[in-house]
């Protein structure tokens, strides 16, 4: 089954007339990733000037849907159910109900979320912010808040007397933000939309288009009619990598025909990613010399490397001095086809390389991240057309919440440039990452949690320690949509704020409102709500963010929260005022078809680094977790993935149809000579187990095998429900990414009804 095709449609119109929003939504999707319309909620990927008629696809389509559901929750749900009974709810079924209607606190003599006046929230959440020690609160946000909302919010973090700005970053591409940051001087990627028509060859690491991006799709169907050769490596074959049958043409959805989009396909196993990076690096170094004791052209891009880089001579004598056999081991790859890859590469004028957490999410996630870009470095594939390097991110604004402050470190932050504007002393000192919020958590030192979207303990590693750990905090609040587990595992004290959506129309004292977000190649796009709100009672982000931010902070004359409230505009002046390289003139700007770009230096190839040239990186180890050195024999590799039917940990459905996987996702693939080992039939439920010396037990049971095309040696389950598996001190070194990727399990046959 190829990715697309008569599936999406099909899963389209499923979830459309499941959420009972056939009509309503047919017309919002006309509007979707459109100059003019809305922002998709779900993945960050890039807005074209010129959009094909539907520029949503089928998880796009999944998430407007999820969003304005007919659907709602009223005061009589709680009315019905305990907080305590709702813990046994699927993330599915939790979500399903509908959309929060009305501000809610729980009540504990009851066990039941009561409805409270906003007035009233804010009130008490403000008190309570006030009596808690400044530095051990934390401010969350998951991803999805506008750049306007985003720039309030960090604000009062810091305001407040904190940079305590964890976010979804910190769980998926902070590695990213790290490597790059190191080796090329900026944090993000650095090609567009039309470096996707200049290519000619396109390098995959780590990252499943079919579902996390799958509007990309088009661009690498564009690229493969032009005979642009595709090269991906991945543990899996992803239905999206190998092919795709496009449903906006009427020819390829009557004929069935479809587009082979790799060319190349290496399966190499999981936490294998620097070991196959040095094997290209390793082959496109042996064409050089033998370019050069032939008297011919070099392979290498001379002028580049002694112009723009340092550190090369290092790097190839670390190349050249690794062995084949250590490089096959650790990738699981075989030399010959790593140097087929490697020919591709060197005959090649322009290469991009595009990568997601499959690179990220290991202990040498920033490592991986560095070979990615040793291996463009190489023939100069940065800071040309066509060629560049390009980390698909997740949520639809999590790179631009950094843009406008949203980060734990202050020397990322403007924070002299704040002190003027707003006549406050900034704190200086480090804030708490994920992973640190998790560990002041975990130690009853952290008084309050303030979420800005998302189901941070659904995310988070550790599950049943940081659950139990939960239930002590002080304080928890979360400005939600919807219903997900952050909020029925919830602190002494506990409120949701329910929120507009940005596909709503959001009407304020100065008119409509519009918001703006950066995708994933650093374009900023307005974005007009055009449904109808779920509820009258429904407060913005926005409005929300300044209700606690006046309940909390004292008086500011030059923080006008209600006139930012007002009107956005405001606050968009405000931002170009902190930030105006980026954002001036930003409200002529922000309607741009295909949006405005921010400044990327490494794209002109100028390199803000410490020495003032992209940097190559000698690399540790080959090792993906060189953490598991004398690892117990039988233990397996576990990797977590994501399915069809979910987006981060919305789960839309339990089936997952590239997969072949219906109504369950407590399945564990595996390949069959593993099963062989094990002793395991398809479908026999087991328990994975973590291996770990810290007196932790960790351990997921219940899970149904099935027979995968995957290597040896290692599983994969899906994320979340693999997540209890995951220590919290598993995390890549630098970035403190979890290591979802790389986890080491043993795996038990359960006794006959012994599921849980």
């Amino acid at each position: 089954m190829p990715a697309g095709g008569w599936g999406s449609v099909s899963e389209v119109t499923h979830i459309l007339l499941d959420q009972h929003v056939a009509g309503k939504d047919s017309r919002l999707l006309m509007r979707q990733n459109k100059p003019d319309g809305f922002a998709c909620v779900s993945c960050a990927w890039a807005k074209p000037a010129n959009p094909h008629p539907f520029e949503f696809c089928e998880s796009g389509a999944k998430a407007t849907a999820w969003e304005t559901t007919s659907r709602a929750i009223g005061a009589d749900f709680f009315e019905r159910h305990t907080v305590t009974a709702l813990e046994s709810w699927s993330d599915h079924d939790l979500e399903d109900q509908g959309r929060l209607t009305e501000p809610l606190r729980w009540d504990a003599a009851s066990d039941k979320y009561r409805p409270v006046a906003w007035d009233t929230a804010f009130a008490e959440i403000g008190a309570a912010l006030r009596a808690c020690q400044r530095d051990q609160v934390v401010f969350y946000s998951s991803g999805r808040a506008s750049l306007e909302t985003s720039y309030m919010y960090q604000l009062l973090a810091r305001m407040y007397g904190n940079n305590n700005l964890p976010d979804s970053s910190n769980m998926c591409h902070e590695s990213t933000s790290v490597g790059l940051k190191k080796t090329i001087g900026v944090p993000v990627g650095t090609v567009t939309l039309d470096d996707f028509e200049k290519t000619d060859c396109i390098f995959f690491f780590g990252q499943n288009v079919g579902v996390n991006s799958p509007r990309m799709l088009h661009q690498l169907q564009e690229a493969r009619r032009r005979g642009v050769p595709i090269i991906t490596f991945n543990p899996l074959r992803e239905r999206g990598l190998v092919s795709f049958t496009n449903p906006q043409s009427p020819l390829e959805m009557l004929t069935g025909s479809e587009t082979a989009i790799s060319t190349q396909y290496h399966q190499l196993k999981a936490g294998g990613d620097t070991a196959a990076l040095m094997g290209l690096c390793k082959a496109i170094l042996a064409r050089d010399d033998a370019a050069v004791a032939a008297g011919g052209q070099r392979v290498l891009d001379m002028p580049f490397l002694h112009e723009h880089t340092d550190g090369f001579d290092d790097f190839a004598a670390a190349v050249r001095a690794c062995p084949w056999q250590d490089i096959e081991r650790e990738a699981g790859l075989l030399r010959e086809a790593l140097e087929l890859a490697a020919d591709v590469y060197c005959n090649s004028s322009a290469v991009m390389a595009v990568y997601g957490m499959g690179v990220t999410q290991h202990r040498n996630g920033v490592q991986n991240v560095a070979m990615i870009v040793n291996l463009l470095l190489m023939r100069g594939n940065i800071g040309k057309p066509g060629a560049g390097v390009c980390p698909v991110r997740g949520h639809s604004n999590v790179q631009g919440q950094r843009t406008v402050g949203i980060t734990e470190k202050p020397e990322l932050a403007p924070l002299d440039k704040l002190k003027v504007q707003y006549g406050f002393e900034p704190p200086r000192k480090p804030g708490m990452n994920t992973v640190e919020a998790c560990e002041g958590i975990l130690a009853r030192r952290v008084q309050a949690y303030i979420g800005l979207g998302g189901n941070f303990i659904r995310a988070v590693p550790e599950t049943a320690m940081m659950e139990a750990a939960w239930r002590e905090l002080p304080l928890t609040v979360q400005v939600s949509t919807k219903l997900n587990r952050n909020h029925v595992i919830h602190g002494k004290a506990s409120y949701i704020l329910p929120c507009l959506g940005r596909i709503e129309v959001d009407r304020q004292a100065g008119g409509a409102q519009s918001v703006t977000i950066e995708d994933s190649t650093a374009c900023m796009h307005g974005s007009r709500g055009l449904a109808e709100p779920a509820a009258p009672g429904l407060l913005s982000e926005p409005a929300i963010v300044a209700g606690i931010a006046k309940a909390t902070l004292d008086a500011n004359p030059r923080v006008d929260w209600d006139g930012w409230v007002a009107d956005y505009a405001r606050v968009r002046a405000a931002i170009a005022e902190t930030f105006p390289e980026i954002f001036h003139d930003f409200e002529a700007r922000m309607w741009t078809p295909g949006g405005f770009r921010k400044p990327l230096a490494a794209a002109q190839r100028i390199w803000k680094t410490e020495s003032g040239k992209a940097g190559f990186t000698v690399p540790d180890t080959l090792q993906g977790d060189p953490d598991t050195a004398g690892r117990d024999p039988d233990a397996l590799t576990l990797f977590t993935v994501r399915s069809d039917g979910q987006f981060n940990t919305t789960i839309y459905s339990n089936d997952d149809r590239f997969r072949g996987v219906k109504g369950s996702r407590m399945v564990l693939f595996m390949a069959r000579a593993d099963m062989a080992r094990h002793a395991l039939s398809a479908g026999e439920l087991v328990t994975l187990r973590t291996p770990s010396d810290d007196g932790v037990a960790r351990r997921v049971a219940g899970l149904a095998v099935v027979p995968y095309d995957i290597p040896e040696g290692c599983v994969a389950g899906y994320f979340p429900e693999c997540n209890p598996l995951i220590p919290l001190w598993h995390h890549a070194k630098e970035s403190k990414v979890p290591a979802a990727k790389s986890i080491d399990v043993l795996v038990e046959r359960m006794a006959s009804g012994s599921a849980s």
